[in-house]
């Protein structure tokens, strides 16, 4: 599982959300000392606002390593957000956070 930093803050009735997935976002293309080194990328990613759906993303290989995403949701303080991802080879990641 990657590592996920997850940082919504609120402010005059938005929430913005910065989220920075530790992740290789290796494509299956790139060769190391002859070998090619295997896919390993995010394919799906999710992030909720108090439960609801708000981003649902298919992200590809194309992103780089460790993606870092930004977004802004009409909300207030105290605020669940979720973020989700599946990569390629079945493993998940989720992180919580309140709105601060």
């Amino acid at each position: 599982m990657a590592k996920i930093k997850l940082k919504p803050k609120a402010r005059k009735g938005v929430i913005s959300i910065k989220a920075l997935v530790k992740h290789p976002m290796e494509t299956g293309l790139r060769k190391k000392k002859g070998k090619v080194v295997p896919a390993n990328h995010i394919d799906h990613l999710t992030i909720s606002h108090n439960g609801n759906k708000i981003v649902d993303a298919d992200i590809g290989s194309s992103v780089s390593k460790d993606p870092y995403f930004k977004f802004k949701v009409p909300g207030a303080k105290g605020d669940t957000i979720e973020l989700k991802y599946k990569d390629n080879l079945g493993k998940t990641g989720t992180k919580t956070a309140k709105s601060k």
